[in-house]
């Protein structure tokens, strides 16, 4: 009997199987609340393993793709780093602009005295560079993803001259340490279902009556730069309708990283979309953990919306140039927010020494961050980590187009 329920768990597709565990989470977190804790060991367990294996698998896939690599894998990454920057600088200005259409004022409270943000620019770009020469143990040790990118690089490297043996070792591993992270994802149905009815149970919505404004102009951000701005730029480099290929990418990935709340984590699930979508593996296994670092548009979005919030409750009037600064300076620190304890909310009292605002009130507004990060979190990973998905097919697929090679079939996943 066991085995026929295996095999019937193996051959549905995962998303139903995901679909009925956040049902069935919904249901226990509401009509059997005592349940919760026991179930919730099933959400952090999945994240868990998750975050422990995508260190290992990054480290490993990028060294194989560099070791293995052919002289166009260079080339191909530049296409992919344009269009995160540039869709991080875009998703910014689309923040300010929903900020002057619906200016907020916060109740602003004490915030945790511990939290120590970065002082400026500087010091966010000082962290990040220093990142790239962590000790390599410690790096993976810590998931710090910019050092283990930079050892990868340079063991890929060095490991190209290396003979045909060495190479096809490293290419076993490599799928070793893939095939490890299938059976986790494959694992997912019980980990949403933990993770929701923890959500659920624990954390409730009350306390985001008094933030309705701020969560609905951060929101609105995030949906039409999800909606409208990702789907636009896709389709001046394609061509052709984008949203087959954005509802992909949202739903394949999107949702994974709402729940998990975490870029890292959704390394996996990245990488496992970008291979059902057929891409280059010597392309997509070096953009995905490069776009978990860079590709924060949603860390971009929080941290200019969250700042005119704090500009508007102080009456400092904010001129034209001065947003394009804060665009700038979003952008840059979206960029370092993964290298910084506490993610995009302790870049914000970077952006806000843009206005003169003292750093005392600037951590009020990262409390109120917090306050609503138990949906604003989940959104902007959610925006994060697909768009990492979202340019690297589109940069490829754009190359496809233009050698008369790509297909409408192509822009979705065959399998699940």
């Amino acid at each position: 009997m066991f085995h026929r329920i295996g095999k019937k768990y193996r051959e549905t597709a995962l998303i139903k199987l995901i679909v009925l565990g956040l049902v069935i989470g919904i249901f226990i977190a509401v009509a059997v609340p005592a349940a919760v804790p026991a179930v919730a060991v099933l959400g952090d367990l999945f994240v868990r393993a998750l975050k422990g294996i995508a260190p290992v698998l990054v480290f490993v896939l990028v060294m194989n793709a560099l070791a293995q690599k052919n002289s166009d894998a260079s080339a191909s990454m530049k296409p992919i780093v344009r269009l995160y920057v540039v869709a991080t600088f875009c998703a910014s200005l689309v923040a300010v602009a929903y900020s002057f259409l619906f200016p907020t004022t916060l109740h602003l409270q004490v915030a945790d005295a511990q939290l120590a943000p970065p002082s400026g620019i500087v010091e966010v770009l000082h962290n990040l560079i220093l990142s790239v020469v962590d000790n390599p143990i410690h790096a993976l040790a810590t998931a710090n993803y910019i050092g283990i990118l930079g050892w990868a690089c340079l063991a890929g490297i060095a490991l190209h001259s290396a003979g045909d043996s060495t190479k096809a070792m490293l290419n076993d591993f490599a799928k070793t340490v893939t095939k490890i992270v299938q059976w986790v994802i494959r694992f997912a149905p019980f980990g949403i279902m933990g993770l929701v009815a923890n959500a659920i149970g624990t954390s409730g919505l009350g306390a985001l009556v008094g933030y309705i404004q701020i969560l609905g102009v951060l929101l609105a951000a995030f949906f039409s730069v999800a909606l409208i701005m990702n789907p636009l730029i896709v389709y001046l480099h394609l061509h052709r309708n984008p949203y087959p290929l954005v509802w992909t990418t949202l739903k394949e990935s999107g949702l994974y990283a709402f729940f998990t709340r975490s870029s890292a984590a959704n390394i996996p699930v990245n990488l496992s979309l970008c291979e059902r979508l057929g891409l280059d593996e010597d392309t997509y296994s070096i953009s995905i953990p490069l776009g978990a670092t860079i590709n924060m548009s949603g860390a971009a979005i929080t941290i200019a919306v969250l700042s005119l919030a704090a500009a508007h409750t102080l009456g400092i009037a904010v001129d034209l140039p001065t947003a394009l600064l804060l665009c700038l300076v979003s952008t840059v620190g979206a960029c370092g927010a993964s290298g910084v304890a506490g993610g995009s909310l302790l870049l914000i009292p970077v952006a806000c020494a843009s206005f003169g605002i003292g750093n005392d009130i600037a951590m009020q507004v990262v409390g109120v961050g917090f306050i609503i990060g138990v949906i604003q979190d989940a959104c902007e990973t959610a925006l994060n980590s697909s768009t990492d998905v979202l340019f690297t097919a589109t940069a490829e697929f754009a190359q496809r187009a233009k050698e008369g090679k790509l297909h409408d079939g192509d822009m979705v996943s065959h399998s699940n």
